[in-house]
């Protein structure tokens, strides 16, 4: 892990398996993306680059000169020590100006001084008195012919400079067969390596730079609060149309969008995946385990840090699993600036939260009653009501606090269904009278800093937060257990909702 401090002093951390979670699961574009940089690197070397062919003649360094016909005085190791000594000063003298033009005119090419030096490469072999003089040339037959003038030239060359020492060809130059560059299967191979590594480095920079949420580690590792639930994503799989309010319009095919009558609501049944069920029942489960031994009536907040993350649906399927304890639930939409329980639940939008705030009507007059399918569950709602221009000053008005003591009065649990915290301040005004708040973070959409914020201001007002919904998840980010467990039981569910006659309550 890498720590990365901001200036606001919060630290986000870099993980680094996610990094590699994001790498394998584009290694598609990987592989894509290096066998075509390896393509251009192979037609590049065969379409751009002239091939090169070399020649080359070996050269063996003797100190002494001195011989008696055919047959040479001996050599002491000395000898050879300076030979090997001379060779780089062999190598300066093949170089020189008037050299280079006398191999040029025994050779007979059309090459310039600077060209032809440009064209030689001349070391020892392996540190011993021999050393080589190699040719490349794009012309096979001009770097033999270099190499064989430079063969003749130079050991009279050397032999008229330094006295004592001579030098003797041991392999004259040939003919070369085929060229020495470019190796096209090098190339190759580099273009792929080239290639991977710009696609790995381009995936690895772009998911550490990218904050957005997409595991449950993104929210432990940023939130100290723990992730309750991880509610599937409902819109999948042509699964309830329009659930979540965001993204995907449908009025008709809406999931809440019931009868003329708008008297009933159909949430968990047949038109639900059994994951998403599962997943409401959890939680529920988990918010009776977190209020034991306290009020007998509980006020859950429900916020986000941005608006459309799903806290709206999440509010309304709490309300309904509760209910299905036969429990007493009241849901209220507290967001007055952009309130959807009303459209959602198919009930009268006025009058609302605001009508009663603002003393036009009493509380009993906002309560309206939500009837499930089949006609045995049910619980309240209250809508916002008319958009006021100080949803603030309601919200924190001292009518509000008696609201909801009266609400305790009458109810098991009330659901207090907030605007976004981190786009206005209106749930810090109520989270504080609450028992509980209930972040929702949906996945690929929040990013890991508005959560810190959300998190730090609800902090800030000493509100109770209970933990974390991780909303409209796909099947990937869940873990094995409940993946397993899902498949497993979730195709029995659908066969048992797709009887005739069968109802899940």
């Amino acid at each position: 892990m890498k720590n990365i401090t901001r200036q606001d002093k919060r630290e986000l951390e870099v993980d680094f398996g996610r990094v590699f979670r994001a790498v394998l699961s584009r290694v598609w574009l990987v592989a894509v993306i290096s066998v075509l940089c390896a393509a251009i690197a192979f037609a590049g070397t065969v379409l751009l680059i002239t091939p090169q062919y070399e020649s080359a003649a070996m050269f063996y360094v003797n100190n002494s000169n001195l011989s008696l016909g055919d047959a040479s005085l001996s050599i002491s190791s000395g000898d050879l020590s300076t030979s090997r000594n001379l060779v780089d000063s062999y190598i300066v003298i093949l170089n020189t100006r008037e050299t280079l033009v006398d191999v040029i005119d025994y050779a007979g090419v059309n090459r310039g001084y600077s060209e032809l030096s440009g064209m030689l490469t001349a070391e020892a072999v392996n540190e011993t008195e021999i050393f080589r003089v190699t040719v490349s040339s794009p012309d096979p037959y001009e770097a033999e012919r270099i190499a064989d003038a430079i063969a003749h030239i130079l050991p009279k060359r050397i032999g008229t400079i330094i006295d004592g020492t001579s030098a003797k060809v041991v392999d004259a130059a040939i003919v070369p067969t085929k060229p020495s560059s470019p190796s096209h299967i090098t190339n190759t191979v580099i273009g792929f390596l080239i290639g991977m590594i710009i696609s790995i480095g381009a995936i690895a920079l772009r998911e550490i730079s990218d904050t957005t949420i997409r595991v449950e580690e993104d929210i432990t590792q940023n939130c100290k609060y723990p992730v309750l639930v991880s509610v599937p994503d409902m819109t999948v799989s042509g699964k309830g149309g329009t659930y979540y309010g965001y993204g995907r319009e449908n009025k008709k095919k809406g999931k809440y969008h019931t009868s003329s009558s708008h008297s009933k609501l159909s949430l968990m049944g047949p038109d639900i995946s059994f994951a998403a069920s599962e997943a409401y029942k959890l939680l529920r489960t988990k918010l009776q385990f977190s209020f034991a031994d306290e009020n007998d009536c509980h006020i859950i907040g429900l916020s986000s840090a941005l608006s459309g993350e799903g806290k709206s649906l999440t509010a309304v399927n709490i309300a309904y699993a509760l209910s299905e304890l036969d429990k007493k639930v009241l849901l209220v939409d507290c967001d007055m600036r952009r309130p959807t329980l009303a459209e959602k639940l198919g009930v009268k939008k006025y009058p609302g939260l605001s009508n009663f705030l603002t003393r036009q009507c009493s509380l009993t007059d906002v309560i309206q009653s939500c009837q499930l399918e089949g006609g045995e569950k049910h619980f309240h709602v209250i809508t916002a009501g008319q958009n006021p221009p100080n949803p603030v000053e309601l919200l924190s008005s001292e009518r509000m606090d008696n609201a909801l003591k009266s609400m305790r009065k009458t109810y098991d649990y009330v659901i207090l269904d907030l605007p976004p915290v981190g786009e206005v301040s209106d749930a810090l005004t109520v989270a504080k009278a609450t028992d509980g708040m209930l972040l929702i973070v949906r996945q690929n959409y929040c990013d890991r800093g508005a959560l810190f914020d959300a998190v730090s201001q609800f902090d800030f007002v000493k509100s109770k937060t209970l933990g974390v919904v991780f909303n409209a998840t796909n099947e990937q980010s869940g873990k094995g257990y409940y993946k397993r467990y899902y498949k497993k039981y979730g195709k029995s569910y659908e066969n048992t909702v797709a009887s005739p006659g069968n109802k899940v309550k």
